[in-house]
């Protein structure tokens, strides 16, 4: 590690790094999100048993699947963040598990030629989940980190910048694969589909492999990381960021994550036609990268400085905002399925307007809280501060996993239980709930700010966090 340097340079300006951080996560997005777009429709219309015979599941059983993958993709970063602080440091974390990442598409892929293998493709898909969800546990929450460390006291304040780039790059990936990943299945089989951003993913870690020499490869705390993150000011920091995070933030990704599961069987009953082509259900899932680009800017130069002329637009605000935001946007879905089961076939406009509308929520939650989270952690608890944020999209899915059980088991003996819409207005009161929760938490919310270079943490610029909620 004494090769790499340590330590953030005293510059004003970007540093030499990023560059290859955000063109190795714009890559990792295209694999990750063009994959899961295809999941649900793969699981319903396009699984096969050995001898090349239907094995479709039911749409609880797809939602199940999808919701758990989802669950285990984000609840492995924590264990990757435990290893990086401790032992490994960030680099080497995500160089040696972007490899099993790699491996786990190459698995996806063989569900085409079971015979070959001689693997059923049920077990396939369950192996492959596995090793992406792993992979992940060494990418997501150390690569969150690892632009953070890139930066100083000189020139933390281009911080906010290059968070809104780094999501502009996911999202930038995400279009494109999941416009093209559901044409790859359609017309070229599940091979092809899962193959190609297995070759994405290849291309993100060699891009990140070339950026070794231009990073700042902070050294891992060693034995003195157990003394930092279970130290009176380590736990208090967990203990005041864990409400954000498993009741609030985690019943947004509950709502969001549905995109890729719920969403996309109920367009599949809706009228796609656009223009006079026929878009596929999975393709609809575009929407939401396309619009986070161009509400990124909107909101970073039009929305937050005009809310800023009425009073300020802290952390707290924003999340708080896009909370209440997210309770309209899993609402238009519900009232959408009112008509379906009156019989109508409403056009995917509707959709793509709940989308807009979840969209904004997210550019003011999800943006905001990866941001919040690196400025709250203590400089040796980066990392496991990203991966107990990434833990929230797990107990979200895990939430709406449970339900999609209980759903099919309640089916399976012959009960009805949240169907046709009122699973979403289900869905819909839990978000609303949760809102009006947040706004009586952040009063109470206190914390400090910390940037690598610093020595102490340092109170928020004006009032306490808490207080500007």
């Amino acid at each position: 590690m004494a090769k790499y340097q340590t330590t953030p340079p005293d510059m004003t300006h970007m540093p030499p790094g990023v560059p290859y951080i955000v063109g190795n996560e714009m890559a990792e997005r295209f694999s990750f999100y063009g994959m899961k777009s295809i999941l649900t429709i793969f699981m319903t219309k396009h699984l096969l048993d050995m001898t090349g015979s239907e094995a479709f599941m039911d749409d609880e059983s797809a939602k199940e699947w999808v919701h758990y993958f989802t669950a285990a993709v984000y609840f492995f970063p924590i264990i990757g963040a435990f290893f990086s602080d401790w032992l490994t440091g960030k680099y080497p974390m995500i160089i040696w598990l972007s490899i099993v990442y790699c491996i786990g598409h190459f698995v996806l892929a063989l569900m085409d030629v079971p015979a070959v293998v001689g693997m059923d493709p049920k077990t396939l898909l369950a192996l492959g989940l596995i090793l992406i969800s792993i992979g992940g546990g060494g990418i997501k929450p150390c690569v969150s980190a690892h632009v953070g460390d890139q930066f100083g006291k000189s020139n933390s304040h281009l911080l906010e910048k290059v968070y809104g780039w780094f999501y502009f790059s996911i999202n930038l990936g995400s279009t494109v694969s999941t416009l093209l990943t559901p044409w790859l299945l359609a017309h070229w089989g599940p091979g092809w589909a899962f193959g190609v951003p297995g070759a994405l993913m290849v291309l993100a870690t060699i891009v990140f492999w070339m950026g070794r020499n231009k990073f700042v490869h902070i050294p891992p705390s060693g034995d003195k990381f157990f003394s930092q993150t279970f130290s009176r000011e380590g736990l208090q920091v967990i203990l005041m960021l864990a409400p954000l995070y498993y009741i609030f933030v985690s019943m947004f990704w509950a709502q969001f994550d549905q995109t890729a599961s719920a969403w996309v069987l109920q367009a599949e009953k809706m009228n796609r036609n656009v223009f006079g082509f026929e878009l596929l259900s999975s393709q609809l899932q575009a929407a939401n990268p396309i619009l986070v680009m161009v509400l990124i800017p909107v909101f970073s130069y039009l929305v937050y400085p005009f809310m800023g002329k009425f009073f300020e637009v802290t952390p707290l605000r924003k999340i708080g905002f896009g909370l209440f935001i997210t309770v309209l946007a899993s609402a238009i879905p519900g009232w959408v399925q009112t008509r379906i089961d009156a019989g109508e076939t409403p056009h995917i406009f509707w959709q793509v307007f709940a989308y807009l509308v979840l969209t904004s929520a997210e550019v003011m939650v999800s943006i905001t809280v990866l941001e919040f989270s690196y400025t709250q952690a203590p400089k040796s608890m980066k990392s496991i501060i990203m991966g107990l944020q990434l833990l929230s999209v797990t107990v979200g899915n895990l939430f709406v996993a449970q339900i999609n059980k209980m759903i099919r088991l309640k089916k399976e003996a012959g009960e009805s239980f949240l169907q046709g819409a009122d699973y979403y207005w289900f869905f819909s009161g839990c978000m609303l709930a949760a809102a009006i929760l947040f706004v009586v938490w952040s009063q109470f919310y206190r914390g400090k700010t910390y940037i690598q270079g610093d020595d102490e943490g340092e109170t928020p610029t004006g009032a306490d966090e808490g207080r500007k909620a």
